[in-house]
């Protein structure tokens, strides 16, 4: 099995590639699912304060990799597949987890956007856990700087910019699935 897994700052457009890979028939697990399970099971709101405080405290009281562990079950009760994909690995604890646990080929692919646009995208697209204020999106953004996103962007195998049209970029994206 090959697993792609995509990384990239909020609202790069991790989302818009792991579409293209659903819409491809490569299943698809979403880190971010993982965290808003834990969010619902304690009680809160699906806000961006909520889930982000949710998903820096596990890491601070189960380790930087709790999210991979909770990632790795799913997978394991999954129909065998050729090809799979994480959406939103934030740290290299987590890749080296993912590594260490599924013993497979692993591959890094970085969203890679203008931080004025992703914060614009991130204000209109309307996701439950996006804030409206810029301001709270830039504190989202040096939180998952402080997890160690940076480090994961800077050593992903592929990167891919999105900094043109969504057709632009769903192209580009597309070119990447074939070359695998």
């Amino acid at each position: 099995m090959k697993i792609i897994a995509f990384t990239g700052m909020p609202a790069s457009g991790k989302s818009e590639a792991v579409q293209l890979a659903k819409d491809k028939g490569i299943p698809v697990i979403r880190m971010g699912d993982m965290v808003w399970e834990e969010t619902k099971r304690q009680g809160k709101p699906l806000d961006d304060k909520n889930v982000g405080e949710i998903a820096h405290n596990m890491r601070e009281k189960h380790g930087m990799d709790i999210w991979a562990k909770r990632t790795v079950e799913k997978i394991r009760s999954l129909k065998k597949s050729p090809f799979l994909v994480i959406d939103g690995v934030r740290n290299m604890e987590e890749i080296e987890y993912f590594k260490k646990e599924l013993g497979m080929k692993f591959l890094v692919i970085a969203i890679d956007a203008p931080d004025e646009l992703r914060r614009k995208r991130a204000i209109s697209r309307g996701r439950t856990d996006d804030s409206k204020n810029l301001k709270d999106l830039e504190e989202r953004d040096k939180r998952e700087i402080r997890w160690g996103l940076q480090k994961v962007i800077a050593d992903a195998d592929i990167v891919i910019p999105n900094n043109g049209s969504l057709e632009d970029f769903k192209k580009k994206v597309l070119t990447v699935f074939k070359k695998l």
